[in-house]
C-alpha cells in the first residue's frame, strides 16, 4: 500500500494554524491575509500536500458558464477573440465569464483558482502559467489553450512561425540585411516561437538578427523600444505585437525618425488600428475569431472526444503588406 497522502490537518500542524485556515487558503483565499496564505502554501509545498481547488463543485456539467482568461483586456487583439467566443457560447446556451490577468502569472493563477471552480471549463489565451500548474487544473475542469502549447491539454495556435518567416523573407527581398526583434514577455510561449523563427530564417538567408527587450507588450514600452532600436545599426524591426510596433512608430516620429524611411517595421496580430496608422502597419495576421469559436467547441466537447483528438490544432497565419516597410535608404 502506498504512503498516505498529506491532508489539510498535516499542513495545519506543520505551520501552526487551524485546519479551517488551510481550507480557506485554497478554497477562499480572499478570506485569508496574504502573510498567512504564504505560510500555508509554503507548508503545503514542503510536505507535498496537493490541494483540490475545484473539488467543491463535483458536477461541472450542471454549470452553464465558461471562463475566458486573457492577459490584457485593453489589447484590441483580444476583442475579436472575446466576441467570437461569447457568440459561440451563446449558441450553446452558455454564459462566458471574462477575466484579465494583467500580464501577471500570479494574478492569472489566483483568478483561475477563484473563478474556474464555478464554471464548466476554461479557455486560457496566451497563458503565462507553468505547464504543470495548468495540467493540475485540467484534472478538474476541461481547459483549452490559445496561442500556447502544453502537453496533454488541447491547444489552438497560429502557425506563427510561417507568418514570421514571410516577414523575414519580405524584408530580405527589400534588401535589408540586419534586423531587430522587439521582444515581448520572456515567459510567453508565442514570443519564444517568434524569436526562434527570426533567428532560423535570418541565418538561412545570410542576414543578421538582434534581440532587443523584453518589452511590455503594450504602448507603455514604445519609448524604451524606440530608444533601443535607434541605438542599433539595423534597418528593419519585427515587433512582438502591433501595440508595441505602433507605439514605437509614434516615438520614432517624435525624434524626427520616420517609418519606413529610417526603419521598416512589422507588427503581429493585425489589430483593427494597424491599418489606421500613418503609414499603415505591415503585420502578421491569423484567424483570431475562428480560434475563439473553436475554443468554445473544444472545451464543451465530450471528454472522450477531447481525449481522442489531436492535442494541438494549428491555424494558418500570413503577412499583411501595408506601407511600413520599404527598401533601406542605403540599399543600392
Amino acid at each position: 500500500m502506498g504512503a498516505r497522502k498529506p491532508t489539510i490537518y498535516d499542513v495545519a500542524r506543520h505551520c501552526g494554524v487551524a485546519a479551517s485556515t488551510v481550507s480557506r487558503t485554497f478554497s477562499a483565499p480572499e478570506r485569508v491575509n496574504p502573510t498567512t496564505q504564504e505560510l500555508v502554501r509554503n507548508a503545503a509545498q514542503e510536505i507535498g500536500y496537493e490541494p483540490r481547488p475545484l473539488a467543491r463543485f463535483e458536477s461541472p456539467g450542471r454549470i452553464r458558464t465558461l471562463m475566458l482568461l486573457v492577459p490584457d483586456i485593453s489589447n484590441p487583439y483580444y476583442s475579436a477573440l472575446i466576441k467570437a467566443a461569447q457568440a459561440r457560447a451563446n449558441q450553446h446556451n452558455y454564459t462566458l465569464t471574462l477575466t484579465d490577468s494583467d500580464e501577471s502569472p500570479r494574478v492569472e493563477a489566483s483568478n483561475l483558482r477563484q473563478v474556474l471552480a464555478a464554471t464548466s471549463g476554461g479557455i486560457l489565451a496566451t497563458s503565462r502559467l507553468s505547464g504543470d500548474f495548468v495540467r493540475q487544473l485540467a484534472r478538474y475542469r476541461p481547459l483549452v489553450m490559445i496561442n500556447r502549447e502544453i502537453d496533454d491539454v488541447p491547444s489552438l495556435v497560429w502557425d506563427t512561425a510561417r507568418g514570421v518567416r514571410e516577414a523575414v523573407d519580405h524584408l530580405a527581398a527589400l534588401g535589408h540585411h540586419r534586423i531587430a526583434y522587439l521582444s515581448g514577455p520572456r515567459n510567453s510561449w508565442m514570443n519564444g516561437t517568434r524569436w526562434r523563427t527570426v533567428q532560423e530564417e535570418t541565418a538561412a538567408l545570410g542576414m543578421q538578427a538582434v534581440f532587443l527587450g523584453p518589452f511590455t507588450p503594450d504602448r507603455s514600452s514604445g519609448g524604451e523600444a524606440a530608444t533601443a532600436v535607434s541605438a542599433e545599426p539595423v534597418t528593419a524591426a519585427i515587433a512582438y505585437n502591433d501595440l508595441l510596433a505602433i507605439s514605437v512608430m509614434q516615438h520614432l516620429r517624435e525624434r524626427n525618425l520616420h517609418v519606413p524611411r529610417d526603419l521598416s517595421l512589422i507588427g503581429c496580430d493585425d489589430i483593427f488600428s494597424a491599418e489606421l496608422t500613418v503609414p499603415g502597419l505591415t503585420t502578421i495576421s491569423g484567424p483570431t475569431s475562428e480560434i475563439g469559436r473553436r475554443a468554445v467547441d473544444v472545451v464543451l466537447s465530450e471528454p472522450a472526444v477531447r481525449g481522442s483528438r489531436e492535442e494541438t490544432t494549428t491555424f494558418c497565419s500570413h503577412l499583411v503588406l501595408r506601407s511600413s516597410t520599404a527598401p533601406p535608404m542605403n540599399c543600392n
